[in-house]
């Protein structure tokens, strides 16, 4: 939107009231036109209206602001010349004053009229992140899958991105309430696949999650409450380790980019991510598995934003390494 504003108002003449944009407008025609006909023209109305208006603002200043002289049509007189070039110097004063009010007033109303912006709290992701950027009618936060619920539960987000290690939640799943929420839609994002990664070549021979704690390899972990690493210490569990059967258990860093880097730069040996991000970091990748990523939300899955988000996710994914469309619910 763009607002217009100017100096307007009457002006009390001593024997009546003026508009103000009447008055001016009538004497700026007359001054530079020399003539009522002229005057008239620029004006938009007929002759014996201009005269009309002549009369009018004359009667409320109770002397002649114009006068006709002989071989030189109808010009100011001294007096209607000063009131002009006062109502003149009046518009040009206020003019910076009212522009800045102006641009105030379009950037409040241009923020009442947007369309909501979807607050989201998501999980790290390659591409969620490309998905977002640029876009201005969501507002990202990234968080792990856990911090990112709880930001929804608390109201605080509209929406919270996670994943847990499965393409379908199932009894005793992380998260399992969410799909039980009456209150929140839980839609499917996409599908990527996650693994290890490690340097070129695999020299510590890695082939399973036990091979880390039987190497005594360098691991990198995700923050606590994850996707990752929750899927991490489930794999964990099932090969019968714990933490401080992993070396370097307690080292966390909080996206798949940050784990990859710290392994990419020799600090670590293996870490948990998904196949796009070894592939970014020249690193070799060892499958796991693949999982859905979720979406849960308040807003519903037909908010605006979230139904061009979506479009574009579905695109992308279709094209980006090592991740594919999300299945359907079944």
């Amino acid at each position: 939107m763009r607002a217009v504003l100017r100096l307007s108002g009457c002006l009390d003449l001593g024997h009546g009231t003026h508009s103000f944009d009447g008055a001016l407008e009538l004497l700026a025609a007359l001054a530079d036109e020399r003539s009522v006909q002229g005057a008239a023209r620029r004006l938009g109305i007929s002759y014996r209206s201009a005269w009309g208006r002549i009369a009018a603002l004359e009667a409320a200043c109770g002397r002649p602001v114009a006068t006709k002289t002989k071989g030189h049509g109808t010009v100011l007189t001294a007096f209607g010349a000063d009131l002009r070039a006062a109502l003149s110097e009046a518009r040009a004063a206020t003019q910076g004053p009212i522009e800045l009010a102006r641009a105030h007033l379009d950037e409040r109303v241009g923020a009442l009229l947007a369309p909501a912006r979807l607050r989201l709290a998501v999980s790290h992701d390659t591409l969620l992140s490309a998905v977002f950027a640029g876009r201005v009618d969501v507002e990202v936060t990234v968080a792990g899958s856990a911090e990112a619920l709880a930001k929804l539960a608390a109201g605080a987000v509209d929406g919270a991105g996670f994943h847990f290690g499965a393409r379908e939640p199932r009894p005793g799943s992380p998260f399992a309430d969410v799909f039980r929420d009456t209150g929140l839609s839980v839609v499917r994002l996409f599908l990527r696949e996650q693994g290890l990664m490690f340097a070129r070549g695999n020299p510590h021979g890695l082939r399973s999650v036990a091979d880390i704690a039987a190497s005594g390899a360098r691991y990198v972990n995700r923050q606590r409450g994850a996707g990752t690493r929750l899927w991490f210490e489930r794999l964990c569990g099932e090969a019968g380790l714990g933490p401080a059967d992993i070396r370097g258990f307690d080292t966390e860093e909080f996206t798949h980019q940050a784990v990859a880097a710290i392994i990419s730069s020799g600090a670590a040996d293996v870490g948990m991510g998904t196949r796009a991000v070894a592939a970014r970091f020249g690193l070799d990748f060892l499958p796991l598995g693949e999982e859905t990523y979720f979406l849960a939300t308040r807003a519903g899955p037909d908010h605006p934003a979230l139904a061009g988000v979506r479009a574009a996710i579905g695109e992308r994914s279709r094209q980006e390494v090592g991740y594919a469309p999300a299945e359907p619910a079944r």
